[in-house]
């Protein structure tokens, strides 16, 4: 690290995730216990490249632990993967002279981060805010908890419904690339199979194991598909069954944005303090180009090249359970 770092700034990008705002609390008044100036980005690297940047007081952060989404607001920013608009967001930096940033968001946001530290020697430590929970170097990434519990409330209604109407449920939830939340959902909401990305699972054996079902006069249950599964999406695999099963009244529900939203839990509060808390000391510690997490219950700095670059496994004994509970 070339110098002292005085001044820090802060920002969420990407996808939001409850749970953010609590580690922009946490970021604030740990920087502001160590006298540094912080200065929050509004709108991600858009906001950065606009020079949209103001001071923030550990009054500017009261009464937001709770609240969903993030006080920061979030964007993707297609400008700032081109040379020139990073040289912009540089101005705006030191326009306020920034000395080292804390970029809260999942893969691309670190992707960002890492591009643009090494290209303009500014130091940088990630903040894993997605509710995928998909980053590698961390148990747990902000919000996934809070998405799982949404989705599983959701899953617990709908069960009500196709338990009294004899229903066979298709239930989509989030998870382009990452089967953490269905995989999760599946065995909390106990469904009769789990359809993730990490797994091929061919129609064939869906249609095989629902006809099992069927034998056994077992006509309602819940099939979890991950929006990103190889299979297709909810609508289509229940169309595709629908025309080989014609025993079952099949509906399918897509849960969607409703898993970003909403208030974050106990566990995602303490989660997103603990992983901004650290990302200030980290900083002060010479810490730099790092994705702060937590394994094994101890806080573990990752460089931004494996947290991008290395993939995070499902947990297999986990998979196993839920296919052998959903017998």
């Amino acid at each position: 690290m070339d110098k002292e770092i005085k001044r820090i700034a802060v920002f969420t990008s990407g996808g939001d995730a409850p749970g953010m705002n609590a580690a922009v609390r946490a970021v604030v008044r740990t920087a502001s216990y160590h006298d540094l100036h912080v200065y929050g980005i509004r709108r991600g690297y858009e906001g950065m490249i606009a020079g949209d940047i103001r001071r923030l007081e550990k009054r500017d952060v009261g009464n937001i632990l709770q609240r969903g989404g993030t006080v920061l607001k979030t964007a993707r920013s297609q400008e700032f993967r081109t040379p020139e608009g990073r040289a912009s967001a540089h101005e705006s930096l030191m326009a306020h002279d920034i000395d080292a940033c804390i970029a809260i968001g999942g893969d691309g946001t670190f992707t960002g981060a890492n591009i643009f530290s090494q290209e303009y020697n500014i130091p940088f430590i990630g903040v894993p805010g997605t509710i995928d929970n998909d980053i590698f170097g961390t148990d747990y990434t902000i919000g996934f908890d809070t998405a799982v519990n949404t989705a599983m409330e959701a899953v617990d209604k709908i069960r009500d419904t196709a338990e009294s109407h004899n229903r066979l449920f298709f239930v989509e939830v989030m998870g382009r690339h990452a089967g953490f939340i269905a995989l999760n959902v599946g065995i909390s909401g106990g469904a009769e199979m789990v359809l993730l990305p990490e797994k091929e699972t061919p129609i064939e054996e869906v249609i095989a194991r629902l006809k099992k079902s069927a034998k056994r006069k077992k006509l309602f249950s819940l099939v979890l598909i991950a929006e990103g599964n190889k299979s297709g999406r909810a609508r289509e695999i229940a169309a595709e069954v629908k025309g080989q099963l014609d025993m079952f009244d099949i509906r399918t529900t897509v849960v969607g944005h409703l898993q970003r939203g909403g208030s974050p839990s106990g566990f995602d509060r303490v989660l997103s303090s603990r992983l901004g808390f650290h990302a200030v000391e980290g900083l002060l510690n010479g810490k730099e180009n790092v994705a702060v997490g937590i394994v094994n219950d101890k806080i573990k700095y990752t460089p931004f090249e494996d947290a991008i670059n290395k993939d995070k496994s499902l947990n297999r004994d986990l998979l196993r359970m839920a296919e052998i509970l959903g017998l």
